[in-house]
């Protein structure tokens, strides 16, 4: 999907952000779309079946989650990115649990932006087909086999480390939440603390640094991200 066949619609009920969005995001040759408010919102996406959305929680008419819970009920195969306060970690989470597939918190940078875009897009490409193997770095994950290497080398995970990890690589790129992750892999019969002792387990035995990971990163708050793919691969 080249960005010229990708249109974006950004719903904000601030005309200067809408501006930045649209001057930015035109730029990057991606087609923008607007509407202010969650009516608007609506009827856009029936009249242009635009191909992402963008979509500020706070708007004057409906909550923005509740948009993205419309959405998901009616099964549009639909990314919706979020656009949030840096300080609403539980707003995000909520939109995240709903279905959108990821977010960013204002201010935020154009870079950041297109980043998340392009993962979501890509995200939804490969929801049709998933991958073998997957390689990101030194890390590589056979999902066939079940095998993981690191630099080459195979490394032994246990098997909730493993669900973990393998769940990461369907959803890479993608921030997970804390609470999707223990519904996954625990049918949400434990708590939090479990998850961040599996995780840490895992990360001993996968990054060359543990303590400033490179392929499973903290999104405070709310859950963790595993890198992308290499662009190659």
């Amino acid at each position: 999907m080249t960005n010229a066949a990708v249109t974006i619609l950004v719903v904000d009920d601030e005309p200067p952000i809408r501006k930045l969005l649209r001057v930015g995001l035109a730029a990057e040759g991606y087609a923008v779309v607007e509407a202010s408010n969650a009516r608007h919102a609506i009827a856009m996406v029936e009249q242009e079946r635009p191909d992402l959305i963008i979509l500020d929680l706070g708007l004057p008419d409906m909550a923005g989650h509740d948009l993205v819970a419309k959405w998901q009920g009616e099964l549009l195969d639909l990314p919706v990115v979020i656009l949030s306060s840096r300080t609403d970690e539980a707003g995000i989470v909520r939109a995240l649990e709903l279905g959108a597939d990821d977010y960013v918190t204002k201010p935020f940078g154009m870079k950041e932006l297109v980043a998340r875009i392009r993962v979501a897009l890509r995200h939804k490409l490969q929801q049709k087909g998933e991958r073998a193997i997957f390689q990101t770095g030194d890390l590589s994950v056979d999902l066939v086999r079940r095998i993981v290497r690191v630099t080459g080398e195979e490394v032994k995970l246990s098997p909730k480390e493993y669900d973990i990890l393998r769940i990461l690589v369907q959803h890479a790129g993608k921030v997970l939440t804390h609470r999707y992750l223990l519904n996954q892999i625990w049918d949400g019969t434990t708590d939090v603390q479990y998850l961040r002792v599996y995780v840490r387990q895992l990360r001993q035995k996968i990054e060359r640094s543990p303590d400033e990971p490179q392929y499973i990163t903290t999104e405070t708050g709310v859950g963790y991200r595993l890198r992308e793919a290499d662009e190659d691969r």
